[in-house]
């Protein structure tokens, strides 16, 4: 997913360094009707009208140069990014919260991994794999017959590198939010320098101080700066909301490893006083049977 965004957002830039002329016969285009197909008509005429109000957001985007229209469009699409990697975690962290909370009550109502293999027959879900882990440990030191806390060991090594793997696969994506809050706004005030440098040649070549003659391309230098803010504002704000969500699933994941550990735990020891019970029991009838024979 990474790898896509990343060459859209480089297709994007080179078609728009692709030149200046080619974005103004397109838009002319659109806003005719050639390319609406006569169906957003209203639409094609709020752009007519937009385009020509110079201190409008799209009048102020078309009469910009072309550097500072890369970076308005970039930061427009690391704006779409943004919300779209938060409502992506967000749906994904509630979905596996909600998933994990069953899971687990589903393991502590039984008590026992025995009683909710069939449950977790598939293996989905991280307590499913959980308790898939330490079944096939249990199953493989007790063929041997290995000590029941070498088990324990493994297993938790096990369960350990499970839950690692689930923080850091929930964890994906929120790094874009982090370096979209932190260079956005810099990304639009390279934006606002260069489209002030502009400003400040046209003074020079028109030979005039009046205001209204260098408003304009001030106020398009600063749109880039106010696009940048947009961007990097919600970023940063998303990113302190997942990472506190990411913290609560990362106790969650902690919780339910150590109720499969002490699953685990209960079911050896059960298992270890059962075959003493029965170690005892021979000794027990064999001497029932010899008292009953010498009698």
């Amino acid at each position: 997913m990474k790898t896509k965004l990343i060459r859209f957002g480089v297709v994007t830039m080179l078609a728009l360094l692709a030149g200046n002329a080619f974005a103004q016969d397109a838009v002319q285009s659109a806003v005719s009707g050639d390319f609406l197909g006569g169906v957003g008509t209203g639409l094609s005429d709020w752009l007519h009208k937009a385009g020509e109000d110079e201190l409008s957001a799209i009048g102020m985007f078309m009469a910009a140069d072309w550097v500072v229209k890369a970076v308005m469009i970039s930061l427009a699409f690391a704006s779409v990014l943004t919300w779209v990697i938060f409502f992506a975690k967000t749906t994904d962290l509630l979905w596996q919260r909600n998933r994990l909370k069953r899971d687990f009550r589903r393991l502590d109502a039984h008590a026992t991994l025995t009683g909710v293999q069939a449950m977790f027959a598939n293996g989905k879900g991280i307590v499913g794999r959980m308790v898939h882990a330490a079944l096939r440990e249990r199953e493989r030191s007790s063929a041997g017959g290995l000590d029941k806390a070498g088990i324990k060991e493994r297993v938790s090594s096990e369960l350990s590198r499970i839950e690692a793997g689930a923080s850091r696969s929930m964890m994906s994506g929120t790094g874009i939010l982090a370096n979209i809050g932190s260079t956005a706004p810099f990304v639009g005030l390279f934006g606002t320098v260069w489209g002030i440098m502009n400003s400040f040649i046209s003074i020079s070549e028109s030979n005039t101080t009046n205001l209204a003659v260098v408003a304009p391309g001030i106020a398009e230098a600063l749109l880039a700066t106010a696009i940048g803010l947009v961007a990097a504002i919600p970023a940063v704000i998303f990113y302190n909301l997942i990472a506190r969500g990411l913290g609560g699933y990362k106790v969650m994941l902690a919780d339910a490893a150590a109720l499969v550990e002490r699953t685990l735990s209960r079911d050896l020891d059960f298992a270890a006083q059962a075959s003493r019970s029965s170690t005892t029991a021979k000794p027990a009838a064999q001497m029932a049977d010899l008292a009953e024979a010498a009698e």
